[in-house]
């Protein structure tokens, strides 16, 4: 059996693309709903899929063959079957188990697969470790859009037991849509057709809208080419402009020296700073290094919870009374200097709100609050090898330039499968 799967083994679609590399402005009237974990989830983008007309557009990190991969295979068969055009963007590394006879079920029915940047196993070790498809998109007939952090796997649901992700995306309808169907489209190497007012600004728009109505949606991204620091600066900017409250709920925290400046200057003059990190890590790296950082932070009257009840995996964060952003980028080197991520901003007091219950409720019921005198056994050894860490990572960025980095190009292939 033949399956005809595209390799993406670039940063961006073909030079063509680069004309097609927008900064999204600022749209108004949309609604936006939050979405957390797999519970609210799944159904919610499955059901959208099962009543898809003439389009579904995908791009996640991770895909997993479990419970949750199985539905979204079947629905997404059975959409192709039926006339809908369909496209899957898969990450290499984080969808690098996926079995050729899964992939192939896809194809058969009509499905266009693409898989970013794959690399084969040396040693049993997959090495295609940087620059990775980190985004979590769907767009259902330009009509309704998902964005966030939860992948298509198992994990994202309570009964997956202690190890269940604590993770949120938004369902996005209205105008904005058509800027995350237009980048969807585009980051696939499908055919776009620009619409009227969509072209390359001057002036990247402000991450702060100047209108403070309900409803303002952004798009923003993260790049490897004209995109590299819009994610971050989106944050550094709505701190410094903090009045009352900041709460960032982040599962791998370890942000550059300007990012963490701003969070402790907010502090400072009188924000309610509050971080909400991995108490119970997937990865016990990210813990260590994130505890590295809380001297710095906790001088300055930032508040530290640790969330306790199963792993963080959320990216999410919100300002005073109306700015907020979802998405699926970390406050980590990988995620501010190597992947390939997307968040929306958000402007709206209901859903500003809304998340901050949500955060709320997290903290209080879930959380160990990190004591302002924190002061850890061995914390003279911590604090050396936390200086030094710090200052590597902080330079992380420039290092990442050694990296070989990818040519801008598709390359279709076909992978041979077995019944």
């Amino acid at each position: 059996m033949n399956i005809a799967v595209e390799h993406i083994a670039t940063d961006q679609p073909p030079d063509e693309a680069k004309a097609r590399d927008l900064d999204y402005g600022w749209q108004s009237g949309n609604q936006v709903e939050l979405l957390e974990n797999g519970e609210a989830y799944f159904p919610r983008v499955f059901d959208a899929m099962r009543t898809a007309q003439r389009e579904i557009l995908l791009e996640t990190f991770i895909l997993f063959e479990d419970k949750v991969g199985h539905e979204l295979q079947g629905i997404l068969i059975e959409a192709a079957q039926r006339g809908v055009k369909v496209v899957v963007s898969l990450d290499g590394f984080g969808c690098g188990e996926l079995s050729a006879v899964f992939l192939a079920a896809l194809a058969d029915a009509g499905v266009m697969v693409q898989m970013f940047d794959p690399a084969s196993k040396t040693l049993g070790i997959r090495t295609n470790w940087f620059r990775r498809l980190h985004r979590k998109i769907v767009v259902v007939d330009a009509e309704v859009a998902f964005i966030g952090g939860i992948n298509f796997s198992a994990d994202h649901l309570g009964d997956f037991g202690p190890e269940a992700k604590q993770d949120y995306s938004v369902q996005v309808t209205g105008p904005a849509v058509a800027d995350l169907h237009h980048f969807a489209l585009a980051q696939s190497g499908r055919q776009v057709r620009t619409r009227r007012g969509w072209r390359r600004r001057q002036q990247r728009p402000s991450p702060w809208a100047t209108d403070s109505g309900e409803g303002l949606v952004r798009l923003i991204y993260r790049d490897n080419l004209q995109h590299r620091d819009d994610i971050e600066e989106a944050y550094i900017y709505a701190l410094s402009q903090a009045k009352k409250r900041a709460v960032i709920a982040n599962a791998y925290f370890f942000p550059g020296y300007r990012l963490l400046r701003e969070i402790r200057n907010a502090a400072r003059r009188g924000v309610q700073v509050q971080l909400i990190m991995q108490g119970q890590p997937d990865v016990l790296l990210a813990k260590l290094a994130a505890r590295m950082l809380y001297d710095y932070l906790l001088k300055d009257g930032v508040v530290i919870h640790e969330y306790c009840q199963r792993p963080l995996h959320g990216k999410v964060a919100l300002v005073d009374d109306d700015w907020s952003t979802v998405g699926s980028s970390n406050l980590d080197p990988l995620s501010l200097a190597l992947n390939l991520e997307a968040n929306v901003l958000i402007r709206d007091r209901a859903f500003n709100q809304q998340l901050y219950d949500s955060l709320e409720t997290l903290s209080k019921n879930h959380c160990q609050v990190i004591p302002a005198k924190h002061k850890p056994r061995l914390w003279l050894w911590r604090l050396t090898v936390g200086f030094l860490v710090f200052h590597v990572m902080r330079h992380f960025p420039a290092l990442t330039g050694w990296l070989p980095a990818h040519k801008p190009r598709l390359k279709p292939f076909e992978s041979q499968a077995h019944d």
